[in-house]
């Protein structure tokens, strides 16, 4: 991983959008930080496409879309997009969210009745881990999951490697997919994941394909469960955190920020956006 610094970011209009993880990434300590909230709006404002992509669930996500200077966030591993957008979308399946400060438009990679079959698939593995690793809770943010299931193992609870090993192999051994992000083990049917849904929603939402023209978008994270997107883009970056990972990762960022969490995405923001005004 380079030094961020040493990294000439594309110029003027050569960049389309940013795409980024959101805890550890644009949060610190379970919040966005003034700064990073501050260059999601300034990216927005200099005409990027902005996109988190995160393994928070979509009732989590919603006040988040529904506020942030964002274009969309897409939840639950890339199987759930929350569309920050007052138009007409139904034509495209979207489904209305009632909210008092905006609509948000609601769509899914999988159809209703395989998210139902999943749903119910899922609470056996998660009773199953419950039971066979010590220490092993779901994630407080539960009740707002739709598509997948999450133990939590750095946010409130800190579950040693060993038992986040065990709760990985009897999430693959079921046949779902499982990966660990800095503060949850997630685990789902299907096979959506960030990579897919990026690809999902930058075709559904702006028109684009995004693996041929990979060069013009960047993607920014911290953990394990971003390594898909380390490997497939063209300009990744981990902000300073993501240290604590290495170790664990095959595909590394191309380049590293010198701050951690929101700090580290404000610095990559005013990197990119000072190459766009070069």
């Amino acid at each position: 991983m380079a030094p961020l610094a040493t990294w000439s970011a594309p110029r003027g209009a050569g960049l389309v959008g940013v795409l980024t993880d959101i805890d550890d990434t644009l949060t610190t300590e379970g919040a966005i930080t003034p700064d990073a909230l501050q260059a999601l709006g300034a990216l927005k404002a200099a005409g990027l496409h902005v996109v988190p992509i995160t393994g928070r669930p979509v009732g989590w996500s919603a006040p988040f879309a529904a506020t942030w200077p964002v274009d969309a966030i897409v939840a639950e591993n890339g199987a759930a997009a929350l569309l920050n957008t007052t138009e007409n979308l139904h034509q495209n399946g979207l489904q209305r969210l009632s909210d008092k400060r905006e609509q948000l438009s609601k769509i899914y990679q999988q159809d209703a009745a395989t998210r139902a079959a999943n749903f119910r698939a899922m609470q056996q593995v998660l009773a199953q881990i419950e039971a066979e690793v010590p220490g092993a809770r779901q994630a407080t943010d539960s009740p707002g999951r739709e598509t997948d299931i999450a133990i939590d193992h750095s946010e409130f609870s800190h579950l040693p490697q060993e038992a986040i090993d065990h709760a990985v192999r009897i999430m693959r051994a079921a046949g779902m997919t499982a990966t660990v992000s800095s503060i949850h083990i997630n685990g789902w049917f299907g096979a959506h994941n960030k990579w897919e849904g990026a690809r999902w929603i930058v075709q559904q939402l702006f028109g684009r394909t995004l693996e041929s023209e990979i060069d013009r978008w960047v993607y920014v994270g911290d953990s394990t469960n971003d390594q898909i997107m380390f490997q497939h883009f063209t300009h990744s970056v981990g902000v300073a955190n993501i240290a604590r990972f290495v170790p664990q990762l095959v595909h590394l960022p191309r380049h590293v920020t010198a701050g951690e969490r929101g700090a580290g995405f404000a610095e990559l923001a005013r990197h990119l956006l000072a190459a766009r005004a070069g």
